[in-house]
């Protein structure tokens, strides 16, 4: 007897390009929800995000290609097969958060190429998931093209199915998801959804008896899968649509609270709730005392670019000063100074808004600005500009200074000689100091540039941070050797490469 031909696998357009621009939509989800937990071990730069679009790009394409063997089936079984991929996708996608918090630390710990590192990080957690979700789009593709008569057209609509799905879930993601359910909780309800689109595969597929339990039991694991990563305590405190901020306890006295800030993984500020003078980081330490000498008083006029801990506005609100302006992108981050660091809201003019933005139509001249920009190796390049410090200029007092934070490895100060440069393009004085102490090798090392229309009155100053240190500008020699060695070139909005030069160079060369 001949068996009767294979029916399953026909489908209304309509359902198919749903389905595909649903995967579409959840595959880019998980990509931007990916920076945002990795964030806390590796932190957010254009490394970081070169690794998880590479990862995830290469996951997709390996997902295509085999998906593109899959479609040679007949329709029937070939959805059946991409419904099971599609349960492993949301398995995996589940279980990404208990990868990711099993293999990081290993990986930090024997990968001294950060770099390979994050890529690394990235591909353990999040390669799977995209490899899985990208099989589907040829599958589905080339079965709508068989059940039409118009199979260009139902080929076009399905790529543009595609698209449009990747611009809604790029969108759902940073304006919704993160924000509302916290990355944990998103890969979640991606999974749940991978879970759907499974079985709308089987159905389409003509799945039935057996392989229905045994689809069941796969969605349990996913759900189990999703639900254990929800049940882990969370890393963050808070988890904001910027960053994730944790307040950590130092202090072991509890009538005399010490926190400290982390924001993803750095160490971002302490402060002490008895003590608002007293800094804890040598950044923080010099950001306090080398605008109060070269302004000889504490009643003086601010603007921070940056508030963190809010450690120096708090200081020189008890000091009395008598205007002080932050911009903080990030509300999250504002509430918890707030809320574990004493910084008193009343003291200082908040803008939520990127401090470039900020200082441009604060409409009004300040004696001192601050820019607390460099974080490791994340810093927001149009902060660091001849253009930007134009406006720096242009937004200082008569005798005023712009001081700003530098970290930059010690063997080659790549980053410091280039903001010098840029520096000197707009202000006649630029002065860059550091600890008074020889440095060590491979040291990351913490500096201060002073910028200003006339040089500091003293070369060396003492603060506590806590405890007694010396700080010393360096002298204008050491600094035209390294400008000269370096071959330093003026950062511009154009062109600013300041995560290649703060000690990541070799790596790229």
């Amino acid at each position: 007897m001949t068996p009767s031909p294979d029916k399953s696998g026909a489908a209304p357009l309509w359902l198919l390009l749903l389905l595909q621009a649903g995967i579409s939509a959840a595959g880019l989800v998980v990509e931007i929800v990916a920076g945002r937990m990795i964030a806390p071990y590796v932190g957010m730069s254009l490394y970081t995000w070169t690794s998880i679009i590479a990862v995830v790009l290469a996951g997709f394409s390996v997902g295509h290609w085999w998906g593109g063997r899959l479609a040679v089936l007949e329709s029937g079984p070939a959805l059946r097969r991409a419904g099971w991929i599609m349960i492993a996708a949301a398995v995996f996608t589940a279980a990404a958060t208990l990868v990711l918090r099993i293999a990081a630390e290993p990986v930090l710990g024997s990968i001294t190429n950060p770099l390979a590192a994050i890529t690394m990080i990235a591909a353990l957690a999040f390669f799977l998931p995209s490899l899985f979700a990208g099989v589907p789009a040829p599958v589905l593709a080339v079965v709508a093209m068989r059940h039409t008569t118009q199979s260009e057209r139902a080929l076009g609509a399905m790529f543009a199915a595609g698209a449009a799905g990747a611009i809604v879930g790029t969108l759902l993601a940073g304006f919704l998801f993160v924000s509302w359910l916290g990355s944990v909780g998103t890969l979640t309800v991606i999974a749940l959804f991978y879970t759907l689109a499974a079985t709308l595969c089987f159905r389409l597929g003509g799945l039935a008896g057996r392989q229905i339990l045994l689809a069941v039991a796969a969605a349990t694991v996913a759900l189990l899968a999703g639900l254990r990563a929800l049940a882990l305590p969370s890393v963050c405190d808070v988890e904001s649509s910027y960053y994730c901020i944790r307040t950590v306890p130092l202090a072991d006295d509890p009538n005399a609270p010490v926190n400290l800030m982390v924001i993803d993984h750095l160490a971002h500020g302490i402060n002490a709730r008895e003590a608002p003078r007293v800094m804890f980081t040598d950044h923080t330490a010099m950001l306090d005392a080398l605008p109060r000498m070269r302004m000889g008083r504490d009643d003086f006029t601010s603007f921070h670019i940056g508030g963190g801990s809010y450690s120096v506005p708090r200081a020189w609100a008890d000091r009395g000063a008598s205007t002080i302006m932050v911009a903080e992108i990030d509300p999250s981050v504002t509430r918890v100074a707030m809320r574990d660091f004493w910084f008193d809201p009343e003291t200082a003019a908040v803008t939520h808004k990127d401090g470039r933005v900020a200082l441009r139509e604060s409409g009004r001249a300040f004696d001192v600005i601050v820019g607390d920009a460099f974080t490791d190796i994340a810093v927001p390049a149009h902060l660091v500009t001849e253009e930007f410090f134009r406006l720096v200029a242009e937004r200082l007092e008569k005798g005023g200074v712009f001081a700003m934070n530098v970290i930059d490895n010690v063997d080659r100060l790549d980053a410091l000689a280039a903001l010098v440069v840029t520096l000197s393009n707009v202000f006649p004085s630029v002065e860059v100091w550091t600890e008074a102490r020889g440095p060590e090798p491979g040291e990351r090392r913490v500096f201060v540039l002073l910028a200003g229309d006339a040089a500091s009155p003293v070369s060396e100053i003492a603060a506590r941070t806590p405890e007694p240190k010396r700080f010393a500008a360096l002298e204008q020699g050491f600094l035209d050797d390294i400008i000269a060695r370096t071959g330093a070139r003026v950062l511009t909005d154009d062109h600013a490469p300041i995560d290649r030069l703060m000690g990541l160079g070799p790596l790229l060369d």
